[in-house]
């Protein structure tokens, strides 16, 4: 895409997103849907990035099909409207698959350059940025995060009864990026509407509510990511568009990574799809984010698609380094990954806790995998997105995944999308032959 993507949206789009009623049009009859892109060949270019036969990097071909196939009756049957996702090894992509639509109206194809609105897989970048100040010496993680929020250095912690006492210690930087600061979960800042403004506004309002728990005592999946973008544009002197753009996409090639869509890319975006009672697939309402909004949110506020992202993996696979562009030292990367949460806060994203993993620094680790629910090698790390978009780093197989849909609370269990994630992390390591 000649125009670069820039801007930011507030929280995934979601502020952008009204439900349909269910008399929407459901998904069309499966041989209602376009002829679409199939599986990139065995070896070749997709969008300029090479291809390679599966077993040149340890995979079975015949697996890593089988996986095409559950994902391909999942939209025939009508339980998704399409979907992309790659796997590579080595830094090669060894499945490239697409199938679907982006569109019941027009029938679009789903596409390998399909843009999606990628929520929580901003947080990753977020991440990067941060880590980027922190290489040049600008903070620390054990720095009070009201060194650099001094609107922060008086904030009280809620209790049972009612009312408040001050912090037992304060919140440090490590916290802060690992969702252990003391703030609450998203829900609990829905009257707030921290994102009316912009993100001093934000701040202003978080500095004058109590915590939900001592920092460094709880995880929960609040603020805290939105919180380090503000001080990205603090310590950098950048709103959080401009870092992004400079110092993270044009370095790696992410030409179709930002915060909004240009007018004339907007056919590029797929539709954000939701589930009637009956369990059928409708398209959403929603308004297009084709200028830079007042909200940059480095929480979930990012486009992309498929090949920008994996680019991003493959500079944290590499250690800091990708095509040409060091962004990070690889200690610095090693860092990133381990977990830096208390002995006894366990990561828990939709109910139950999860064993065996972790928190680093804007991502989850797998420190155990004989404990963890999954078949990830020890030392992975991963994240999703609000929509359903997913991906996992293996450092001890060195292999990526990346894969994308677009459903309004496809990450979430217990709302309809079926289980993609743990469908491809059984296939994908059953597909590995060395």
């Amino acid at each position: 895409m000649n125009t670069r993507l820039l801007g930011g949206v507030a929280l995934a789009a979601m502020l952008a997103v009204t439900a349909c009623s269910q008399s929407e049009p459901a998904a069309p009859e499966p041989e209602a849907h376009a002829e679409t892109e199939t599986a990139a060949p065995p070896s070749g270019r997709v969008h300029g990035v090479d291809t390679v036969v599966p077993e040149s990097v340890g995979f079975a071909s015949d697996r890593l099909a089988a996986l095409d196939a559950q994902y391909q009756a999942l939209v025939d049957e009508g339980k998704l409207a399409g979907y992309v996702w790659l796997v590579s090894r080595h830094g090669q992509i060894a499945d490239f698959y697409t199938y679907g639509v982006t569109n019941y109206d027009t029938q679009a194809p789903m596409r390998h350059d399909t843009i999606f609105r990628i929520a929580s897989m901003t947080k990753p970048v977020t991440g990067v940025a941060m880590m980027m100040l922190y290489e040049d010496g600008l903070w620390q993680m054990d720095d009070p995060v009201s060194d650099y929020i001094p609107e922060f250095a008086d904030l009280v912690v809620a209790t049972e009864d009612g009312g408040t006492e001050p912090m037992a210690s304060p919140m440090t930087m490590a916290q802060l990026m690992s969702h252990s600061a003391g703030f609450g979960v998203s829900a609990t800042y829905s009257d707030a509407n921290l994102q009316a403004t912009d993100l001093q506004g934000m701040i202003d309002t978080l500095a004058e509510l109590p915590l939900v728990s001592q920092p460094g005592t709880a995880w929960d999946y609040g603020p805290s990511v939105n919180v380090q973008g503000y001080i990205v544009e603090q310590l950098s002197g950048m709103t959080l568009e401009e870092f992004f753009e400079t110092r993270i996409f044009e370095p790696l090639g992410m030409d179709d990574t930002g915060f909004w869509v240009p007018a004339d890319q907007q056919e590029r975006v797929t539709r954000i799809f939701d589930y009637a009672d009956d369990g059928s697939l409708f398209m959403m309402d929603e308004r297009a984010q084709n200028e830079s909004p007042q909200f940059l949110s480095g929480s979930g506020g990012l486009f992309s698609t498929p090949l920008d992202y994996w680019a991003f993996t493959q500079m944290l696979q590499g250690e800091g380094e990708y095509n040409g562009a060091r962004l990070l030292e690889p200690e610095t990367v090693e860092l990133m990954r381990q977990n830096v949460l208390a002995d006894g806060v366990p990561v828990d994203l939709y109910g139950p806790d999860m064993p065996g993993i972790g928190f680093g620094m804007d991502f989850a680790v797998v420190m155990d995998e004989d404990i963890a629910d999954g078949s990830q090698s020890t030392g992975s790390y991963y994240w999703g997105g609000f929509f359903g978009t997913s991906f996992w780093i293996d450092p001890v197989e060195d292999l990526v995944f990346v894969a994308m849909i677009q459903n309004n609370n496809g990450s979430n269990p217990y709302r309809g999308t079926p289980p993609l994630r743990e469908m491809a992390v059984e296939a994908v390591y059953e597909a590995l032959e060395e």
